[in-house]
């Protein structure tokens, strides 16, 4: 046989990646199709193609990993121990979700992953910016730098902090010949070229010199920090769950590769957000990036530290079902989220939260049938047991914000409506059953894509969703979509069903 032209065959020849496979030439009409082997009719050949020469073949190299693929950081802990643990052990990367965890609950996991994956180096821990409470922020880097957290994914950034600079500077060193060495690799999450680029530079002189003279930063590290940008790896987010700018990744990935390609060519640009089936999982890499990141999908994953409840919600959605939300931690500045829609009311009433307190200069000018349907419909509670719960939570955290409570009614009301905010991510991760209705689940389109492509296969049954079951398939069905295109640039006419890759367990 001179070579496959159509059907189930031609499908089979096109997606077996692992093998090369030959074009021929059929001789009545010049069409070309496959063949496993050499035929005489051969006119070229495609290239094997694996899911781990997808992206920059470094990425590997330097962080210890067999795939250019990482499972995001979710906060609450909801990206959690097992999660890291599962992925770090399939040779691959996972960020754990610190951000609202306290220190206390922090060091205790961060002992269990240093014993859990000792010996081990492709695993890591998030720093998120808190611009309300920079001693938090400072008091997490110390504890993960004492933790020797070999891998830090800074998030939420918008201008380099001194907890950043203490991550990306502690332990630097240079060889004999001047080459400078981290002992903790960064990773920067942006969405902005100009964010990008600040991580892409040394640090702020006067900052580097401050922390230097407070003893935060020997002098050598100094000296090596200011020729050495921030982050290692830096993570471009587009319309992602969580915080974003919902930009679209063909946009901004190329903005900042361009500008990384000019001011600092050695760091590595990956790309997330969206990321939800191979499709979606392959443009990425055809737009340049040298990794992905996920997160939405793997909020759906066995080893994900929330509710059987809110998994079962998220594995309903759609692409559409999102909605954008006031995000708690930076309530004041209008920041937002992208959250679940769909079976859940959280986005709106965060929302009329939100409107209020701009509208408003204290809880007291609120009119009170206004606060009454407040407390019945949103709250749960009076406003005054909601406030001794906030009181009681910052008294502990932070002291200085009841104090500015006091002094301040427009804070009071910030703080109070922020604590249903934050009560409902907690309420989706404990799977509190009488307040469904207000769960907080942070997520983008790429669930509702994720949905849909896995209907009908193996990873429809939740129970067999793994963290590293859905990143073998996105990079697997990624790498035969590559292998797809290459053929059909090349002039072999593909039926439609050779680019639908169908969920399949992995080994």
């Amino acid at each position: 046989m001179a070579g496959v032209f159509n059907g189930d065959g031609l499908v089979e020849l096109a997606q077996r990646v692992a093998r090369p496979v030959h074009l021929v030439a059929r001789e009545r009409d010049g069409a070309l199709g496959l063949s496993e082997r050499p035929r005489p009719a051969a006119v070229g050949v495609v290239p094997a193609m694996y899911p781990e020469w997808l992206g920059d073949r470094s990425f590997g190299e330097a962080h210890g990993v067999r795939f250019p693929y990482v499972a995001g950081e979710m906060a609450y802990g909801i990206a959690g121990v097992e999660m890291v643990e599962a992925m770090a052990r399939e040779e691959m990367l996972a960020f754990f979700g610190a951000a609202g965890l306290g220190l206390a609950r922090l060091d205790r996991d961060l002992e269990r992953l240093r014993t859990g994956l000792a010996g081990r180096r492709n695993w890591g821990v998030n720093l998120i910016h808190q611009p309300h409470d920079p001693a938090m922020e400072n008091e997490v880097a110390a504890h993960l730098l004492r933790a020797g957290v070999p891998k830090i994914s800074v998030s939420a950034f918008m201008d380099i902090t001194p907890a950043v600079v203490r991550c990306s500077a502690s332990g630097l060193r240079a060889d004999a010949a001047g080459r400078i060495f981290r002992r903790t690799a960064l990773f920067a999450k942006v969405s902005r070229p100009e964010t990008a680029e600040l991580f892409l530079s040394p640090p702020p002189v006067e900052l580097l010199r401050r922390l230097v003279n407070d003893g935060e930063l020997t002098e050598d590290e100094g000296r090596l920090a200011a020729r050495t940008p921030v982050a290692d790896d830096i993570t471009v987010e587009a319309d992602s769950g969580g915080h974003t700018d919902g930009r679209p990744l063909v946009a901004v990935l190329p903005a900042v590769l361009a500008l990384a390609r000019r001011k600092s060519p050695g760091v590595r640009v990956g790309a997330a957000g969206g990321l939800g089936d191979p499709a979606a999982v392959a443009a990425a890499f055809a737009l340049g990036a040298a990794y992905v990141v996920t997160g939405s999908v793997n909020q759906m994953s066995v080893e994900a530290a929330i509710s059987d409840e809110a998994k079962a919600m998220l594995a309903q959605a759609g692409v559409a079902d999102v909605a954008m939300a006031p995000a708690a931690d930076m309530f004041e500045l209008g920041a937002k989220v992208q959250v679940l829609r769909r079976g859940t009311r959280f986005a709106a009433r965060a929302a009329r939260l939100h409107q209020l307190y701009v509208a408003h200069p204290s809880l007291e000018s609120i009119p009170k049938g206004t606060l009454q349907a407040l407390e019945r419909e949103v709250f749960g509670a009076s406003l005054d047991d909601v406030w001794k719960l906030t009181e009681e939570y910052w008294s502990q955290r932070a002291p200085a914000e009841v104090t500015r409570a006091h002094a301040d009614p427009k804070h009071r009301m910030a703080l109070t409506f922020r604590w249903y905010l934050g009560s409902a991510a907690a309420w989706a991760v404990d799977g509190a059953p009488d307040r469904r209705i207000d769960y907080q689940l942070w997520c983008g389109p790429a669930a509702g894509a994720f949905n849909t492509w896995v209907a009908g296969s193996f990873l429809a049954d939740p129970g067999r969703r793994s963290v590293t079951q859905i990143a073998r398939n996105l990079l697997q069905g990624a790498a035969v979509l590559t292998r797809v295109h290459q053929l059909r640039t090349l002039g072999v006419r593909l039926p439609a069903e050779v680019f639908d890759f169908r969920p399949r367990p992995l080994a």
